[in-house]
């Protein structure tokens, strides 16, 4: 039996918790979606579903209708301030830690703020996290490697800060944002769209802060979001983007890293990024930026790229962090290639693109104030 947990907020909503990996928004919604299409499902068509998929729809469905939370000894449990801020190093392990730790939050905000980002902000030791790790290490010539040992932790002034989590006060621009309740897969209802926007106050504030929603929820289990001046707990990055010009950009399509030398070679920025798959792959060589487009629109073209589902014609999506490119478009002299944000930060380096470079969108921000005309971008196997 699959068993989802949900943590209850104290304000009628939740974190659901699949084993230990924290459930995003995007996640219930996709679900919810499948449980909607399978409320008119006939026998013969349940049937053919892998018995996996089955259980986990009739579960979530029946928690949906009847406000059933499960709760269990593992479930996530709230993360204050002060645990992270005087977090200590992450203990070594044999295999990757699956549950939120507050160690690893600290880190992850430590390697971002060196120039090393690990994507989405998360407390969670996966793929992303590590091969931050394993990149500051051979930056600072202390080996290769994935664990954060006494030396690098010293790098990273680890036992010296204690500024990780910082409040932010809910202003009155944030109540007035307005929202999108629904952002529909189909490019085609898409493009009838005017804006593609957040979702919701949690989606907004986990996107300005650099953090996973299931991190932001943790650190603020009975919290409105939409109060004025009330007060979140987030984490503070605190990092500015670099002064030197990026005079090349390697996309690194193995490991899936995104780096930004200087004019004398040296590394001022790496990012993690997916690159291309094995349908579409991205290209080999030496290309150029060409341009810059903040909070652009998307030209969906099927001849061109790719067919989403039924799309066979030309569509132009609206602008919005929830943007196929999300909120930047670094046009490449390749045609129709570039490097750009996304959606799904979740998702970055873990799921593959139509061929293009997809950052989160503030990796993707940050790289594109410090690229120009001309910048040479090179992709390495």
């Amino acid at each position: 039996m699959i068993v989802i947990k949900v943590i209850a907020s104290g304000r009628g909503e939740g974190t659901a918790v699949r084993g230990d990996r924290i459930m995003d928004r995007r996640d219930i919604s996709e679900l919810q979606d499948e449980t909607s299409r399978c409320r008119g499902m006939s026998r013969p068509m349940a049937m053919s579903m892998p018995r996996a998929a089955f259980e986990l729809l009739q579960i979530f469905q029946a928690a949906l209708v009847c406000g059933c939370v499960l709760l269990a000894p593992t479930a996530a449990r709230a993360l204050t301030a002060d645990e992270v801020n005087q977090a200590g190093r992450p203990a070594p392990t044999k295999g990757k830690v699956t549950r939120l730790n507050a160690s690893i939050v600290k880190a992850q905000v430590l390697l971002a703020r060196q120039g090393v980002s690990p994507g989405e902000i998360d407390g969670l030791d996966g793929d992303n996290y590590r091969k931050a790790i394993d990149q500051f290490r051979r930056r600072e010539n202390l080996g290769d490697g994935e664990i954060i040992d006494a030396a690098t932790w010293q790098i990273l002034k680890g036992d010296i800060s204690s500024d990780i989590v910082a409040d932010f006060v809910v202003t009155k621009e944030d109540i007035k944002t307005r929202f999108v309740r629904r952002i529909p897969h189909d490019y085609a209802r898409q493009a009838r769209m005017k804006r593609l926007g957040y979702r919701n106050a949690q989606e907004m504030f986990a996107e300005r802060f650099h953090m996973s929603e299931g991190l932001l929820r943790v650190l603020n289990p009975r919290t409105h979001y939409r109060k004025r001046e009330e007060t979140l707990h987030v984490v503070s990055v605190g990092r500015t983007a670099p002064s030197d010009e990026a005079r090349t950009v390697e996309a690194d399509k193995t490991n899936g890293m995104v780096r930004a030398l200087d004019a004398t070679g040296k590394v001022i920025a790496m990012y993690p990024a997916t690159i291309g798959s094995e349908d579409t792959p991205s290209p080999e060589g030496e290309y150029q930026v060409v341009r810059v487009v903040k909070n652009p629109t998307y030209h969906y073209d099927p001849v061109k790229n790719f067919q989403q589902g039924k799309n066979k014609r030309r569509l132009v999506l609206p602008k919005g962090p929830n943007n196929p490119v999300g909120t930047v478009w670094i046009e490449l002299s390749k045609p129709t290639f570039g490097i750009h944000g996304t959606p799904e930060p979740s998702k970055i380096s873990k799921a593959s693109s139509h061929g293009c470079v997809r950052l989160t969108n503030w990796d993707a921000e940050e790289l594109a104030q410090i690229v120009r005309p001309g910048t040479t971008v090179r992709f390495v196997d």
